[in-house]
C-alpha cells in the first residue's frame, strides 16, 4: 500500500524556484505558473497616491475603500513589497490588470464606479497615478526579473474609456445600429462615395480605402464634452473618426466587433491608423520596460485582421528586445465547453494563444458541479483543433476562477449548498490540483489561495488582500479557515500550502509543464478522471488520477505496458501497484488526487 500524506508548506518555506533571472528569457510560456492580481486590491504601500492626485470627492478621484466599485488604495509599490509572498506560492509569472491611466469615474448619476480595474483607459502611454508612476512600474518589472519571474501586462485594443456620447440618445445608452441600415456611405464618405467598395467591405484595410471615410456621423452623431476633448493620449485617439459610433453591442453578429462594450468607446480597429497606432503604443511598453507578455482583453470583440497584424508585430519587437518567448494570449470569453470556439481565434485571428475558458467550464461542471468526468475528456479531445495542435494547447493559460467569472469556491458553494465545509474545501483543493497538474499554464487568481469565497462575480469577486472596509466583503465566509474576511490575508492557509506543493511539483518535473497528455479514464458520472503525461526529455510516464465523487473509488487504470516502477510523487491514494504490464491498481478517497511516476 502506498499512502501519501497531505503536505503543508509554511509561507516562508523555500520551494523549487524558476531559473535565475538571467535565464528567465529562455523559459517557454508553458513553464510558467501565473499569479493574476488586481493591484488596487492587493497591497497599499503608498497612501499618498490613493486619490491619484485628483482633488474633490470620490466622484472625482474615485477613491472609496468602503465601496466595492471604487479604488481601494492598492498600488505597484505594494506589489513590490509582497513579491516574497507571491513567489513563495510557487508563481513564476505575474499578470496584472491594466496599469494605464484610466478615467477615474464614469457611469450614469447614481450608478458611478471607478476605473480601479484598469479597463477604462484614457492615456495608453503612462501609469495610472492611483497605482503609482512609470518609475514604480519599472521598479516592479526589475524586481520581479531579479527573482527569475516574469511580468505579463493586461492590454486593450478594443475600446477606450467612455468619452464619446451620441446626440440622439442624450444620457441614455444607444441601441446598436448596423451597417445594413446605416451604411458608411450614407453620410460617412466624400460626396456619398462608399467606403470599402467590393466584396471584402471594410476588410480592405488600406489607407486609400479609409481615406474615403471623412464623417463619423454615419450611424449616430458623436459628441464629446468640452472638458474631455483632449483627454485621450496619444492625441489621435481624440478624433471620433477612429471609432465605430454605432451604439452598444448586443454581443451577437456584427455588433460583437463593432458595438460599444457596455458604453465604452469602440475603436475602429479596421482602420489602418488604429492598427499602426496600437502597434506603436504597445511596442513602446516592450521597449521601455521589457515586459514578458500581453494578456489581451476583449480579444474576440476585435476584427481578426487587426490581430493578424498586431500579434506578429509584438512578437517581432519583443524578439528584437531580447525576449524570444514573449507570451501573447487573448481573452475570448465563452461560457461553453467547445474548444473549437477558442481554437478559431488561433487560426482565423492568428493569436498565439487564448485563455482556456473551456477548461474553466469543464472543471466547474465536474468538480463544482456534478457532471461526469467525460466532460474533461471532451475538453482535451479538442486540443488538436488549435493552430499548432496539441503542443500549442500546452501554452493555453488555464484558470478556474477570475475577476469577471467569479471565484471557483463560490461556484462550489452554489453547486453544493448543503455540503459541509470540509467537502467544500476538498472540492476547492481538487479543482486547484486539476489546474496545476493538467495541461496548460495554470493561472491562480489572487486570494483563492487564502480561501476567498465571494457573493458573486465581477465586483463581488475582487476582494482586498489587506483588511477590507467593504461591508459585502466582510460578511463572506472563507474556505478552510475561521479567519475573518476583514483580516490581513498574507498568511498561512491550508489551501495556500496545497497550491504551493502542487506548484513545486509542476516546477520540478518537465512532464507536468511540457508533457503531452493522454486521457486514460473518464466516465459519465462523477468519479475517476485519469491522464498520463510524458516527460519530453526521458520519456517517463506520469499517471495523474482524480476522484470527483463524494464516494471512494478503486480499480485499474491503463498505462504504457513498457513502463515499470511507478512510484508516488504527490497527492493521496492507497493501494497503488503495477498489477500487470499496462495496468495500475489504485484507490482514491473522495475528492482525492494522486500522481505516480514511472521509471525512465
Amino acid at each position: 500500500m502506498i499512502a501519501f500524506r497531505a503536505l503543508a508548506l509554511a509561507a516562508g518555506l523555500a520551494l523549487v524556484m524558476p531559473a535565475p533571472a538571467q535565464d528567465l528569457r529562455q523559459r517557454p510560456p508553458e513553464d510558467e505558473v501565473i499569479y493574476f492580481v488586481l493591484p488596487d486590491r492587493f497591497a497599499n504601500a503608498d497612501p499618498a497616491n490613493d486619490t491619484g492626485g485628483i482633488r474633490g470627492d470620490r466622484l472625482r478621484h474615485g477613491f472609496d475603500p468602503t465601496h466595492k466599485g471604487f479604488y481601494h488604495g492598492g498600488d505597484l509599490k505594494g506589489l513590490i513589497a509582497r513579491l516574497d509572498y507571491i513567489q513563495s506560492l510557487g508563481a513564476t509569472a505575474i499578470w496584472l490588470t491594466p496599469v494605464f491611466k484610466n478615467k477615474a469615474v464614469q457611469g450614469a448619476p447614481g450608478e458611478e464606479t471607478s476605473g480601479y480595474h484598469g479597463y477604462w483607459i484614457t492615456d495608453f502611454t503612462t501609469v495610472d497615478p492611483h497605482l503609482g508612476s512609470e518609475a514604480d512600474f519599472k521598479a516592479l518589472v526589475d524586481a520581479t526579473h531579479e527573482r527569475g519571474m516574469k511580468v505579463y501586462m493586461d492590454i486593450i485594443a478594443n475600446h477606450t474609456a467612455d468619452v464619446i456620447h451620441n446626440v440622439e440618445c442624450g444620457d441614455r445608452a444607444c441601441d446598436y445600429r448596423g451597417r445594413a441600415d446605416y451604411p458608411y456611405s450614407t453620410v460617412g464618405g466624400v460626396d456619398g462615395a462608399p467606403i470599402n467598395p467590393g466584396f471584402a467591405g471594410d476588410r480592405v484595410m488600406t489607407v486609400d480605402n479609409f481615406a474615403r471615410l471623412t464623417n463619423p456621423n454615419f450611424a449616430y452623431t458623436p459628441r464629446v464634452a468640452p472638458g474631455e476633448r483632449q483627454v485621450k493620449v496619444p492625441a489621435w485617439l481624440n478624433d471620433p473618426i477612429y471609432y465605430h459610433n454605432r451604439g452598444n453591442s448586443t454581443f451577437e453578429g456584427e455588433s460583437s466587433t463593432m458595438g460599444d462594450f457596455s458604453g465604452l468607446d469602440d475603436l475602429m480597429t479596421e482602420h489602418p491608423r488604429v492598427v499602426q497606432g496600437m502597434i506603436d503604443i504597445y511596442a513602446s511598453w516592450i521597449d521601455r520596460f521589457g515586459v514578458d507578455g500581453f494578456r489581451i482583453d476583449t480579444a474576440r470583440h476585435v476584427n481578426p485582421e487587426f490581430w493578424a497584424a498586431f500579434a506578429p508585430a509584438m512578437l517581432e519587437r519583443a524578439k528584437a528586445r531580447g525576449i524570444p518567448n514573449f507570451h501573447i494570449f487573448g481573452e475570448a470569453a465563452y461560457n461553453d465547453l467547445e474548444p473549437g470556439l477558442l481554437a478559431r481565434h488561433t487560426i482565423v485571428d492568428k493569436l498565439p494563444s487564448v485563455l482556456d475558458f473551456a477548461f474553466s467550464t469543464a472543471v466547474r461542471e465536474t468538480v463544482a458541479g456534478d457532471r461526469g468526468t467525460e466532460r474533461l475528456a471532451r475538453l482535451f479531445e479538442g486540443d488538436a483543433l488549435y493552430a499548432g495542435g496539441e503542443p500549442a494547447a500546452l501554452r493555453l493559460p488555464t484558470f478556474i476562477g477570475n475577476h469577471d467569472q467569479g471565484r471557483f469556491s463560490t461556484a462550489v458553494r452554489q453547486g453544493h449548498p448543503r455540503a459541509s465545509e470540509a467537502e467544500i474545501a476538498a472540492r476547492v483543493r481538487l479543482g486547484h490540483a486539476m489546474l496545476l497538474l493538467l495541461r496548460g499554464v495554470p493561472t491562480i487568481y489572487y486570494g483563492d489561495e487564502q480561501g476567498f469565497s465571494s457573493d458573486g462575480s465581477d465586483q463581488d469577486a475582487r476582494e482586498d488582500m489587506f483588511p477590507t472596509r467593504v461591508a459585502s466583503y466582510l460578511d463572506n465566509r472563507l474556505v478552510g479557515t475561521d479567519r475573518s474576511p476583514g483580516a490581513d490575508h498574507f498568511a498561512d492557509h491550508p489551501l495556500r500550502a496545497a497550491i504551493a506543493e502542487l506548484a513545486r511539483l509542476r516546477t520540478g518535473h518537465a512532464a507536468l509543464r511540457r508533457g503531452l497528455q493522454l486521457t486514460r479514464a473518464a466516465g459519465k458520472t462523477p468519479g475517476l478522471f485519469a491522464v498520463s503525461r510524458f516527460d519530453p526529455d526521458d520519456g517517463r510516464e506520469y499517471l495523474i488520477a482524480f476522484n470527483t465523487a463524494a464516494t471512494p473509488w478503486s480499480g485499474q487504470v491503463e498505462v504504457d505496458p513498457r513502463r515499470s516502477g511507478f512510484a508516488p510523487l504527490g497527492g493521496t491514494c492507497t493501494g497503488a501497484t503495477l498489477s500487470a504490464p499496462g495496468s495500475v491498481a489504485l484507490a482514491l478517497a473522495p475528492f482525492a488526487y494522486c500522481i505516480l511516476a514511472s521509471g525512465k
